[in-house]
């Protein structure tokens, strides 16, 4: 069943048009930069983003902070609520329950699915973000490239901080994920699961302004979403990054959770 929906999810043009508005943004946000005079010269401005200018390599860590913000975790909640209302909607999910396939196994490889387009999309933006950055930014420097403290890193010390920063925003939207397939299965429109989710994250995004609001700023969903720039600090600053994925892995346990008993208990006839 996982290898099923994994498939169908790859050959659905829609999977890859969200995938195609992903990286438009970034590639945008590339050509400008190069061909206007918006950012700070190189030696100028913020140690990193002066970097970004003239070192390509760094520009898929900016393309992130551009999608992650808002962009993505629309996515992941179009996907995500559409997972097991989408089948309700167009009158598939009886069918597939009559298939030897209890609920707990659909809905895991529903869950799945949604995370492996969450892997899929990251490393394709990432990958295009590194050749527009080349192309367009410049080669790194001989000298290394600038961190956020204005130290200097090998390629290698860049490879490894890039690849957790990946790793980081994967996991970002794992919540994100889990909430979105806790709606779809309370709904039987796909729209309403993902404007439930949507809305989640926008109360979080306003009560993160409010200082009323303090005491749950630490628990809130998009409250470290980019503190992956952290890792590009010298020394790394680990206190956000490892409460990021504390948080997110806390919304993944009580959301799929919720979503488990939301859907072994549904009436597959309302």
């Amino acid at each position: 069943m996982i290898g099923v929906e994994l498939v169908k999810m790859v050959r659905r043009p829609r999977t890859w048009v969200i995938i195609g508005m992903l990286v438009a943004l970034p590639t945008l946000v590339a050509v400008l930069l190069a061909v206007t005079d918006l950012g700070p010269r190189p030696g100028t401005g913020p140690p990193f983003l002066s970097a970004v200018l003239s070192d390509g390599t760094l520009f898929p860590l900016a393309a992130l902070g551009v999608v992650l913000p808002l962009f993505l975790p629309i996515a992941v909640s179009v996907l995500g609520g559409d997972a097991i209302a989408g089948e309700t909607q167009s009158g598939t999910l009886r069918y597939l329950l009559a298939r030897p396939v209890g609920r707990t196994h659909l809905l895991l490889a529903k869950l799945v699915t949604v995370v492996a387009f969450v892997v899929i999309a990251v490393l394709v933006v990432a990958a295009v973000s590194y050749v527009e950055g080349r192309l367009l930014l410049g080669q790194s420097p001989a000298t290394g490239t600038v961190s956020l403290s204005g130290s200097t890193l090998t390629q290698e010390q860049l490879a490894g901080r890039t690849t957790l920063a990946l790793g980081y925003v994967i996991v970002s939207m794992l919540g994100v994920a889990a909430v979105a397939l806790f709606f779809s299965t309370l709904t039987t429109s796909s729209i309403g699961a993902a404007l439930g989710t949507i809305g989640l994250l926008i109360t979080s995004t306003v009560l993160l302004g409010l200082d009323a609001a303090e005491a749950l700023h630490p628990f809130l969903p998009t409250r470290y979403w980019l503190s992956f720039v952290d890792l590009f600090r010298d020394p790394i600053l680990w206190r956000d990054v490892v409460r990021g994925l504390g948080v997110q892995l806390g919304y993944l346990l009580v959301f799929s959770l919720a979503a488990w008993a939301s859907f072994t208990t549904k009436d597959i006839d309302d």
